[in-house]
């Protein structure tokens, strides 16, 4: 990334030393900055090519069979997003990469979907968890919740299913344009940063 030259940055040493002048710059960085999210998330998804973490498939074919599996199922756009990127937090999240697709995805997909990725963790631990010592039945925390059926759905139809070497799954290509739309724009703004200053009044 280059240099920002030192007019181009804001002049404030603490936050609270902040200008009107200042924060129309960083604003100005932000929505020039801010529309590339896709392609960034995108070069993420690819360092999951080659990782198997002795699985039958990659991290990267599991995200493609997954959201292949959905998108042939009749799945709209923001559902086979979630289920390509549920599981990009795994090179950064060891211990919660739930977590981590789950604040990727939160601005641009309807909450049902953001609740799937964040806790489909413990669904999918229905599994296998017996096998570790843990407690397969982890998703009954969730039981009587407005999404419990729509996350044990994804998990047993996509997620768990989704582990085939021999599955033909449409590549990472395919889906680069859904990926794009769906995170043209967020649904909701905390902030009116991302917007020309003239719309934000």
């Amino acid at each position: 990334m280059p240099d920002t030259p030192e007019h181009e940055r804001a002049k404030f040493r603490e936050m609270k030393e902040g200008t009107a002048e200042d924060w129309a710059i960083i604003g100005k960085h932000f929505r020039e900055f801010a529309p590339g999210v896709a392609d960034r998330v995108l070069d993420h998804l690819r360092l999951l090519d080659g990782d198997f973490g002795g699985f039958p498939v990659d991290r990267l074919e599991h995200s493609l069979q997954t959201a292949t599996r959905a998108h042939r199922d009749g799945r709209d756009e923001q559902y086979v997003v979630m289920a390509l990127l549920h599981d990009i937090g795994d090179t950064l999240g060891s211990y919660n990469h739930p977590d981590v697709a789950a604040a990727i995805i939160k601005p641009f997909v309807r909450e049902e979907l953001h609740w799937i990725c964040q806790n489909h963790g413990h669904f999918q631990g229905y599994y296998y968890f017996h096998y570790l010592g843990m407690d397969q039945n982890s998703r009954d925390k969730f039981r009587g919740h407005e999404h419990f059926n729509a996350c044990a759905e994804f998990c047993e139809k996509y997620d768990q299913a989704a582990f085939d070497p021999d599955y033909q799954s449409e590549p990472l290509e395919f889906f680069e344009p859904m990926v794009r739309r769906v995170m043209a724009r967020p649904l909701k703004t905390l902030y009116k940063i991302d917007q020309p200053a003239e719309a934000a009044e």
